[in-house]
C-alpha cells in the first residue's frame, strides 16, 4: 500500500507545504516552498466526491442514486465543497 500524502502537520494540524521533488528517472531534485493545489487540501471525502461527480457527468440525480442519498443530501455535499474551494481559492490569491 502506497503512503497518502500528508496535508497537515502532525504537530499542531496546520497546512503543510512542498518543499523538495525528486525525479526516480534521473535523480533531479528540485528544492523550495510550494503550496499544495487546492484539491489536494480537500478531504479524502470530497475529493472522491468530486471524482464521483465528473464521472457521472455532473448528474447530481446519478450520483444521488448511486450514493443511496436523497437529491438535496448531494446538491448539499456539493454545495459546501464548492464553498471550501472558493475559501481555498482566495487564501491562495
Amino acid at each position: 500500500m502506497i503512503p497518502k500524502l500528508p496535508i497537515h502537520c502532525p504537530s499542531c494540524s496546520d497546512s503543510l507545504s512542498v518543499s523538495q521533488l525528486k525525479c526516480e528517472n534521473c535523480q533531479t531534485t528540485v528544492s523550495g516552498n510550494y503550496s499544495l493545489p487546492f484539491y489536494l487540501r480537500l478531504s479524502e471525502e470530497e475529493q472522491h466526491f468530486i471524482l464521483q461527480f465528473f464521472m457521472t457527468s455532473g448528474s447530481l440525480k446519478e450520483m444521488a442514486t448511486q450514493m443511496g442519498n436523497s437529491y438535496p443530501t448531494v446538491r448539499n455535499k456539493l454545495d459546501d465543497i464548492i464553498e471550501k474551494v472558493k475559501k481555498l481559492k482566495s487564501e491562495s490569491a
